[in-house]
């Protein structure tokens, strides 16, 4: 298990400069190193630093929220960057836990599709996490939150989130030394740059695969209903397919357009998969699960091929789905190599105001 294990212990859940033994958050020698033996460090900041910063968390700073924190818009006056800060809810071990884990995976995982952590704070009873700033919000923005004005994601630029996520995953699944399984992976937690590049997000779940000859990883089932893989939601029994299948749910929601789960739909359309699960099966009836935002603007192959990739990802047996490692490849060959999109350049409007004096 290395030293991801400190996170499978509640006696660990406490913020200890010893945690996680060679790589955990001792001194420069014991410091974490990337693929080719750089140090990786991450910056810590004073609370103060960062109430500087997000103009004492007024309102209008705040990009989003969640079940352990919110998320916060700051310019760092030191040096003058422009930055996203998470303040986790001072009270409950989850939420010290999501601190521990995240600072942790962050520091150690580094990828072009992962976003990046530029430091944290553990100032008395406060914890705080600074990333870099992705000025286009989440993909659940644009899929879910556009306002009626803003043009829709087109076709290209949907499968190039598509594919640069699934990076994202096969990173965490194939390439960290033991693998990492993420556990929250949905729309909200895929964030985008202004070239619409995606980058996973929020760590703070994400818990070491198994290894050696052990199936799974028997855990408290934790993440968001409409994106859990149906094994790990009855049983706890947690494996990588559980975010390929997670990965199935956001690549229906790029192909449709429809929230995971919508309660504002009729009865029987209100669960993505369980509405799509019977159209998978009659071809005829494909093209009717496009997003009519599109407005027919696909290569209807291509539709047919993302379809198919999304279907084999939800299998309702784990067993039954590809490696994501698979799905990157199986991507790759209808989503556009051209790095620049079509799409019109916008961004989500996240009141500049919390800048001024």
């Amino acid at each position: 298990m290395g030293c991801f294990s400190c996170f499978d212990s509640p006696a660990d859940e406490q913020l200890n400069p010893k945690l996680g033994g060679a790589g955990g958050y001792g001194g420069a020698s014991s410091a974490p190193k990337d693929a080719n033996g750089n140090v990786i460090s991450a910056q810590t900041f004073t609370f103060r630093e960062l109430a500087t910063a997000t103009r004492n968390f007024r309102p209008e700073c705040m990009l989003g929220k969640g079940g352990f924190g919110r998320v916060y818009r700051g310019h760092l006056e030191s040096t003058g960057q422009v930055v996203a800060i998470k303040r986790l809810n001072r009270y409950g071990l989850q939420g010290n836990r999501e601190f521990l884990v995240e600072v942790f995976m962050l520091r150690v995982l580094h990828h072009q599709n992962l976003v990046n952590l530029i430091g944290y704070c553990a100032d008395g009873d406060q914890r705080l996490l600074v990333y870099e700033y992705m000025p286009f919000g989440s993909l659940e923005d644009h899929l879910h939150d556009l306002p009626l004005d803003k043009e829709a994601l087109d076709w290209n630029t949907r499968m190039k989130i598509a594919a640069g996520a699934a990076k994202g995953l096969e990173y965490l699944h194939d390439k960290a030394k033991p693998p990492v399984i993420h556990r929250d992976f949905k729309s909200s937690n895929i964030l985008l740059d202004e070239r619409f590049h995606p980058k996973l997000s929020d760590f703070g779940l994400a818990k070491v695969g198994p290894v050696g000859d052990r199936s799974h990883v028997s855990t408290r089932v934790m993440g968001t209903y409409g994106y859990c893989a149906p094994e790990y939601a009855m049983t706890g029994q947690l494996t990588v397919k559980s975010d390929v299948y997670s990965f199935g749910v956001v690549l229906l929601e790029l192909i449709t357009g429809r929230r995971a789960i919508d309660s504002t739909r009729p009865h029987g359309e209100q669960n993505l998969v369980l509405w799509a699960g019977p159209l998978f099966n009659d071809r005829r009836k494909l093209p009717k699960m496009a997003d009519p935002r599109l407005e027919g603007r696909y290569p209807m192959r291509g539709l047919y091929k993302a379809l198919e990739v999304a279907s084999m990802c939800l299998q309702s047996e784990a067993a039954s789905r590809p490696l994501i490692a698979d799905v990157v490849t199986a991507l790759s060959y209808f989503t556009p190599k051209v790095e620049k999109t079509t799409q019109l350049s916008f961004g989500i409007n996240h009141q500049t105001t919390c800048f001024l004096a």
